[in-house]
């Protein structure tokens, strides 16, 4: 009986990434290995392997007439973190195919950096070393009137996935009060993890932070409109970190240059940002290039739980390391 074949076709992922010398031993010693970086694979490469597969791994295509055609296939894992919509989930699911997701890998580096720009924020970092820089700086209380702290604060939470999950025991040893909006989530779960279930509005007005940490779907593409946003309490500091069209984008950035909200963004809607885009020229908004997750110890997080779920899976186990597919929920994502 032949070894099973390993499909590895992970673009935009690097072999630095996701394919370093130690997994691709490790892979080897599983089976065979057909790579293909620098794009996504060609249909010819894909319609070759297809009746000996057995792993996916990437963002690979797999419509319906293509899992037909591969008898073998126990897994499809996006190494990018998302949920694409070019996978037939439902029909996966009923042949048994596992898909899944490495993005719980990406999440604690994510959401240790929500951390970070919310204590920036509410502590004016950014104003204090420009104005140190200036020769302006005041010391002491002088320099902190406008500070505030994460300690015993009013946190509220737009969605609960893996940010969600990651972030809320990093904000624990601050006590205080978590509530969530996600309307994919009990109240019950939430209370296990130390968080509130609230409406929008409540998460909106009662928040002196606001992490905005939802995927986007084709349910709630820019939901967070400019009225929705104007509830946000004045003064407020607020991350964007999931994805940036869940809001109306050039509202979010108008109201935090303006100072109706402090304001922290880590995601775009077109990346990279053109070089001539007005956002540029802000000054009042704490911008970082989409590299909250994006670090080797994420990557590294990576390769480890994909290769032990990999060989889970052909052992003939259950995953036990990745988030896999809820077929409706993840047939309506829409994230890049």
């Amino acid at each position: 009986m032949s070894s099973p074949l390993i499909l590895f076709d992970p673009h935009p992922r690097t072999p630095e990434m996701v394919y370093d010398q130690p997994t691709a031993d490790a892979l080897a010693a599983m089976g065979r290995v057909v790579t293909h970086f620098g794009s996504r694979a060609p249909a010819s490469l894909v319609d070759e392997v297809l009746p000996e597969v057995s792993v996916i791994v990437g963002q690979t295509a797999m419509p319906v007439d293509r899992l037909g055609r591969a008898p073998n296939l126990r897994a499809i894992i996006n190494v990018k973190g998302n949920w694409e919509p070019n996978i037939a989930y439902a029909e996966a699911q009923a042949m048994g195919v596992y898909v899944l997701s490495a993005a719980p890998a990406m999440a604690p580096a994510v959401a240790e950096a929500c951390v970070g720009f919310a204590i920036a924020l509410a502590r004016r970092t950014l104003a204090a070393d420009r104005a140190f820089r200036d020769g302006t700086e005041a010391y002491g209380i002088a320099g902190n009137r406008d500070s505030y702290s994460l300690f015993g604060a009013e946190i509220g939470l737009v969605g609960f996935g893996n940010l969600g999950r990651s972030l809320v025991p990093l904000l624990q040893p601050f006590r205080p009060r978590i509530r969530v909006y996600d309307p994919w989530v009990s109240p019950g779960y939430l209370a296990l993890h130390g968080a509130e279930s609230a409406t929008l509005d409540q998460v909106l007005t009662g928040s002196r932070f606001l992490f905005v940490l939802a995927g986007v779907t084709t349910e709630n593409e820019g939901f967070l409109d400019r009225a929705r946003l104007s509830q946000i309490p004045a003064d407020a500091s607020v991350v964007l970190a999931s994805r940036a069209e869940v809001a109306d984008f050039d509202a979010l950035l108008e109201l935090g240059e303006a100072g109706r909200f402090r304001l922290a963004v880590d995601v775009f809607p077109e990346e990279p940002v053109p070089a001539d885009a007005p956002m540029r020229g802000l000054k009042n908004v704490l911008f970082s290039s989409h590299r909250a997750g994006g670090m080797w110890d994420s990557y590294a997080r990576i390769r480890e739980m994909m290769l032990d779920d990999i060989g889970q899976i052909l052992a003939g186990h259950p995953p036990l390391r990745l988030q896999r597919a809820e077929p409706r929920q993840a047939a309506a994502m829409r994230s890049r």
